[in-house]
């Protein structure tokens, strides 16, 4: 079999694997269904996500249903004031031989979810984020590589920010997706409501290996990306920079920064990993709109005529597209 040959079989099965994943988490997870598929698709994407909600929304339940149905290692950080780097990384110690030893810290885990991660000073942010980049973390001098696959989904909470150390751009930027976590509906929470307050015990059972996760990342950065589609992509993240010749009025009056490069390579790996769920061999501008809401919400920095104003990101963003 060739290549090509392969990798048709391949998008067959990614789409009949990705149903499946689907299926599972909604076993435990009620509704959310857009929310469940932008934290697939970052994970077959090899990015990381911003889970942006109100307390009480199940952020870390769908992120400990994900990693069962992934087969893969979890760990929870609950981000703290007094947290430091070697809490999250690792630390040496002398074991009874008298020899240093690394002890590896809770980021050695495939999915890490780092839990209110403004509460934690900007130090201990860094080390998060220097392992997200990296995907290794250095102690005492030694390197030591991150398991593979590796994935860090973010929590944060809008509504208390006493106390909070807000995330800067730049790190922002880091975080493939910003995802919004809204109240269910009526029906959802009726639903929710029964499922947990009874004694029914659900069981999700992984429908993926490591192994096969990662043979995936790799067929998503395989698939064609036609020619119209990826200058759409560009064109889209350069639109959202005021002073270049492609922004709009609305963007040259309400945006200070706009979107980097990093912006335009999210738009076309995450349009390519929504056509290959879909059971599509090549994305389409359509899949470069279905990501691009929470790929730039958090690259787009309004200025303080758009604050005055009460215009919104997520309007900026939809009028772009």
């Amino acid at each position: 079999m060739t290549q090509g040959e392969n990798d048709v079989e391949a998008v067959r099965l990614f789409g009949d694997r990705y149903a499946k994943l689907r299926s599972e988490i909604g076993k435990v997870i009620i509704g959310q269904q857009e929310v469940v598929d932008d934290v697939l698709t970052a994970i077959f994407a090899r990015g990381h996500c911003l889970l942006v909600g109100v307390p009480g929304l199940a952020k870390t339940l769908l992120v400990n249903t994900v990693a069962q149905a992934l087969g893969l290692s979890f760990n929870r950080i609950q981000f703290t004031p007094d947290l430091m780097p070697s809490d999250i990384v690792g630390s040496e110690i002398l074991d009874a031989d008298r020899q240093f030893r690394f002890m590896k810290g809770p980021i050695f885990a495939n999915i890490v979810l780092a839990d209110e991660i403004n509460r934690t000073p900007p130090k201990t942010q860094a080390a998060l984020l220097e392992a997200m980049q990296e995907r290794s973390v250095t102690a005492a001098g030694s390197s030591y590589p991150l398991p593979s696959p590796f994935f860090v989904l973010a929590t944060q909470n809008p509504i208390e920010q006493e106390g909070t150390y807000p995330l800067p751009e730049a790190q922002l930027d880091r975080f493939m997706f910003n995802i919004w976590v809204d109240y269910p509906s009526y029906d959802e929470e009726l639903a929710v409501v029964k499922a947990t307050t009874s004694d029914l015990d659900v069981q999700v059972s992984p429908v993926l290996s490591a192994e096969e996760i990662l043979r995936f990342q790799g067929l998503v950065r395989r698939i064609p990306v036609p020619e119209n589609v990826l200058e759409y992509a560009v064109r889209l993240a350069t639109s959202t920079r005021p002073g270049t010749a492609g922004a709009p009025d609305v963007v040259q009056q309400h945006v200070s920064w706009g979107a980097g490069p990093r912006a335009s390579q999210y738009l076309v790996i995450g349009a390519k990993c929504h056509a290959l769920a879909r059971g599509r061999f090549s994305p389409d501008i359509e899949d470069v709109q279905a990501v691009a809401r929470p790929i730039l919400r958090h690259r787009v920095v309004r200025n303080y005529k758009a604050e005055a104003e009460g215009v919104s990101v997520d309007s900026l963003v939809e009028a772009l597209l």
